[in-house]
């Protein structure tokens, strides 16, 4: 890949995914666009660290076209949120997406996240896995959960999301580095989502594939992360009120 700066930054949070870090790295490198993968391991302990700095010399030696790895490695196991804050302070990419280590979402939607950047059009676009919900859906406790916190953060910031806990958030880099981000876990979807409405930034949507896993498979989020991000959409929308 060429040595000036990349159109995008893939920055990837990483705990105990050795099952499924080398199929997400090949399908993230097989799209066609210009890119760094920022890997930042958060403690792993089940083997993903040591393979993970193997892949990054592997792949300094190997010709990927349209990709570069970059390995960062936290001291112990901090959360989702300082795994993110890791990757974004080393983001060079014009845009910079949150990819998860999982098999959850498809790199094949990164033109369709990232097009409205690159094309001047948006600076911040969320991946939609509701932009097509029906009644009937509803009905999975999960998709149930994330829209009812949705509908919690639309009303506390005055957006109109369809699902804002979404992994596929996209950034204009400069604008997501300007932000002041210190949630450590998954209380970053609420908190990047409230400081960009109160900066005025009003994310746009497009629909996107998913495919959902369970805690068998290695999910890791749960209800006490849903209590979390509400004590989060709180701590935002009292710090607004106050700097008034």
């Amino acid at each position: 890949m060429s040595a000036h700066r990349p159109k995008l930054s893939v920055v990837m949070p990483a705990y105990n995914e050795l099952a499924t870090i080398d199929e997400i790295l090949e399908r993230v490198a097989a799209v066609p666009i210009e890119k760094e993968i920022i890997v930042v391991d958060d403690g792993s302990t089940d083997g993903t660290r040591d393979h993970l700095k193997e892949l990054e010399e592997r792949w300094s030696g190997e010709e990927h076209p349209h990709a570069t790895l970059r390995v960062f490695l936290q001291p112990q196991n901090g959360g989702k949120g300082k795994a993110l804050r890791t990757g974004f302070a080393h983001a060079r990419g014009e845009v910079t997406i949150v990819q998860d280590a999982d098999l959850e979402y498809d790199p094949d939607d990164y033109p369709k996240v990232v097009g409205p950047i690159l094309e001047g059009r948006a600076e911040v676009v969320y991946g939609s896995r509701y932009a097509d919900i029906g009644p009937r859906d509803l009905l999975d406790w999960h998709t149930f959960g994330n829209q009812l916190l949705t509908w919690s953060s639309n009303l506390l910031t005055g957006l109109r999301l369809s699902d804002m806990e979404t992994c596929y958030k996209a950034f204009r880099t400069e604008l997501l580095q300007s932000l002041d981000l210190r949630e450590d876990r998954f209380g970053f979807e609420p908190e990047v989502t409230a400081q960009l409405a109160r900066r005025g930034v009003r994310p746009m949507e497009v629909g996107i594939a998913y495919e959902s896993r369970g805690w068998d498979e290695g999910k890791k989020i749960g209800w006490k992360d849903g209590v979390e991000a509400y004590r989060v959409m709180l701590t935002q929308a009292f710090d607004r009120l106050r700097s008034r």
